[in-house]
């Protein structure tokens, strides 16, 4: 079903007057173009590749349409930098509609992430535009969440997950753009992590990475007995934290305080994982 984030969001990327915010006029279309394949995706199912080949496209379309004085590894070759960005673009986009899974999950993850944009865009820490994006995201999650909590009543589908994708990983690009490489790793390492281990996981045992599963961490933390609730309130706890050390990153300029909050982070990440793949008792 197509979601209220989709519908607050597609109105932003209707009418926001792209220029004078100083938003690419490429991210709105991007995310126009991403929706209509997610859309087509849920109504009649597309060939893997077909489906990563579109992505990719969206995708694309924001990375190198940005000026070539944004850099982030300036060692590297410009087209390789980007080539990689594109890849990991595909990626946080696709594991963005993977995590999706249980009711709230979504929001128990963009919100504290554009959350923390909000506040790194008042601290003078995040680029205005992207700011005004995250808050959009954020006020368009908090409007959907209603209708999504447990049981829910309406679903994001592809249609809704694969632009929240586009448009968080474009913030997050932001960042890491502007220099907090710290930051831009620390807002989505529980995504990161849980999506990229299962993966893995999946490829090691030969499975279809792209055929419906449980398993991911907070999916088997449903079956080994925790709630709905419980699972997405723990997510939630866990990406506030996270946003409080993002936070912190962008105040110091130590590369070894950065290093130190980023595995704070992860094992923070580490922990409720384990716990989530913990069988209990009866």
């Amino acid at each position: 079903m197509i979601g209220a984030t989709l519908l607050v969001a597609g109105i932003i990327a209707a009418y926001a007057d792209a220029a004078r915010l100083n938003i690419p006029v490429a991210v709105f279309a991007a995310s126009l173009f991403i929706a209509i394949v997610g859309l087509a995706d849920d109504v009649k199912s597309i060939p893997v590749p077909t489906r990563l080949l579109l992505q990719a496209f969206a995708v694309g379309a924001i990375v190198f349409a940005a000026s070539g004085d944004l850099r982030i590894a300036p060692s590297i070759p410009l087209w390789i930098e980007r080539a990689l960005l594109l890849l990991a673009g595909v990626w946080f986009v696709n594991l963005v509609n993977f995590m999706d899974g249980l009711d709230w999950m979504t929001v128990a993850e963009v919100v504290p992430i554009t959350g923390a944009m909000i506040v790194l865009g008042w601290l003078g820490e995040f680029p205005a535009s992207a700011a005004i994006v995250a808050a959009a995201l954020c006020g368009a999650m908090v409007g959907f969440a209603p209708f999504n909590r447990p049981v829910a009543k309406i679903f994001l589908g592809d249609v809704g997950s694969l632009p929240i994708g586009l448009l968080l990983g474009w913030c997050l690009l932001q960042l890491a753009y502007h220099g907090q490489f710290a930051a831009a790793l620390l807002l989505p390492l529980y995504y990161l992590s849980d999506a990229t281990a299962t993966l893995l996981r999946r490829l090691v045992r030969g499975e279809p990475f792209w055929a419906a599963h449980r398993s991911h961490f907070y999916q088997r933390a449903t079956d080994n007995g925790l709630t709905v609730l419980g699972v997405v309130s723990e997510v939630f706890a866990l990406n506030v934290g996270l946003a409080v050390l993002a936070i912190a990153s962008t105040k110091t300029s130590s590369a070894a305080i950065n290093v130190m909050l980023v595995i704070a982070g992860g094992c923070a990440v580490a922990l409720t994982m384990c716990r989530f793949s913990r069988t209990r008792r009866a």
